[in-house]
């Protein structure tokens, strides 16, 4: 969410950026109902100071028909409000200058690590060698789960834990707080994030029933993010304390609704995975909060090279970055059995877009508050992890080596087939 006072005295700069990221708002609309509702609160801090003058006065009959009026005004004023706070949260973030402006298609590559592997056999892709070695069972899956379901079995029960094992480690000696977030949150949590308005597609609800009270709603979180986010939400933390570090480890869940018809083979795109996550809370500060994003992508980059997994960096571009973000990189990572890159890590600087929605702040050593600045990125997932791994150590026999990172998890050097 931006500050209403920006958007007043920055329309052109808004508009281009609700232009460049595809969003479906009319921005002339909302300032008109922001100047309603601001005519609405003026007309009610008038009466509000006459009804004192009247009580003052000891004006009993005047004092009830100021009431009266009041009451009628603050009820327009709610319906105001409430149209309002509905555009607010359409209203995207501006994006970083070095943003390419475009689609999906759009994206700039920052930079590539790693070589390719030649192979002198024909490859398999990793639903072959995971059938083959006994660790993957998608038939089962869908038949127990529906679409996308799966089972990890055996030593892919293993490589996926230890993956997720090694992320954590990493984290906690950079001074990460290790968390078990709620995966399991109500609406405020994930409007807070962003993901509501625009991605309630996206997101699984969950009824819960009550017999004193009549049902409500939670939602499935696809991602540590919004559980880690509302950790601080209403506070004011200090700004000795900042930057907060938090690393999340959660079973994550996502419809894939606009995947539909993409990916639907393997474990690239799933409806339940696990993720460690990154949640960073700064200073509002642009060069401290950009630091800070390249730290997070240089950590997940790391644990891809002690994988020793060919990837690359890529700057996303507006239409494609989301609503909140002012800044977004991807790690992919190359995959034989596709013969190309795919997704596996996801990086954002928000600035102060989601701590606005979720009235996080700080309180400067001057004693000013503030709204703080938020990052997150994906330290790893997996299953889809697993896809670069067993596709690029794959052998001609149909064994797989075990990255050296992985040894210790997995007890073994080379997984060979059942």
């Amino acid at each position: 969410m931006l500050d209403i006072k920006f958007i007043r005295e920055n329309q052109d700069l808004v508009k281009k950026a609700i232009k460049d990221k595809a969003v479906d708002l009319d921005l002339d609309a909302l300032l008109k109902i922001d100047e309603e509702r601001r005519k609405f609160i003026t007309e009610i801090d008038i009466l509000g100071q006459k009804r004192k003058q009247a009580s003052k006065a000891r004006n009993v009959e005047e004092g009830r028909k100021l009431k009266e009026e009041l009451g009628k005004l603050e009820k327009d004023l709610l319906e105001w409000e409430k149209q309002f706070q509905e555009l607010m949260l359409l209203v995207p973030n501006i994006p970083s200058a070095d943003t390419p402006i475009g689609g999906e298609k759009d994206f700039r590559v920052i930079d590539e690590w790693g070589e390719k592997p030649k192979f002198s056999f024909p490859i398999k892709d990793h639903i072959a060698l995971g059938i083959a070695l006994d660790i993957l069972d998608l038939e089962r899956g869908a038949k127990v789960a529906g679409f996308r379901g799966y089972f990890l079995k055996n030593e892919g029960v293993l490589l996926h834990l230890g993956i997720l094992q090694l992320a954590l480690k990493k984290l906690i000696e950079r001074g990460f707080t290790p968390m078990i977030p709620p995966t399991l949150v109500g609406e405020s949590s994930l409007i807070g994030s962003g993901h509501f308005p625009t991605q309630r597609q996206e997101i699984y609800e969950v009824e819960e029933y009550r017999e004193e009270k009549a049902k409500a709603t939670k939602f499935l979180t696809g991602t540590a993010e919004p559980s880690l986010l509302a950790y601080s939400e209403n506070e004011v933390l200090e700004e000795k304390d900042l930057p907060i570090k938090l690393g999340g480890i959660s079973q994550c869940y996502r419809r894939e609704v606009g995947g539909y018809g993409k990916d639907t083979k393997g474990i690239y795109r799933i409806h339940e995975f696990m993720k460690v996550e990154q949640v960073v809370l700064c200073k509002d500060d642009l060069e401290e909060s950009e630091k800070l994003f390249q730290e997070l992508n240089s950590y997940a980059r790391e644990l891809l090279q002690e994988l020793e997994l060919p990837h690359r960096v890529i700057q996303i571009a507006t239409g494609d970055m989301g609503s909140g973000k002012y800044k977004m990189y991807d790690i992919e990572t190359w995959m034989p059995g596709r013969g190309n890159y795919g997704e596996t890590h996801s990086n954002s600087n928000l600035t102060d877009w989601q701590a606005r929605r979720l009235n996080i702040r700080y309180r400067t050593k001057s004693g000013q508050v503030r709204h703080v600045y938020t990052l997150n990125n994906t330290m790893i997932a997996s299953p889809r992890t697993l896809i670069p791994i067993l596709e690029n150590y794959q052998e001609a026999d149909g064994s797989v080596r075990v990255p050296k990172v992985l040894q210790e998890f997995v007890g073994k050097d080379r997984l060979k087939p059942k």
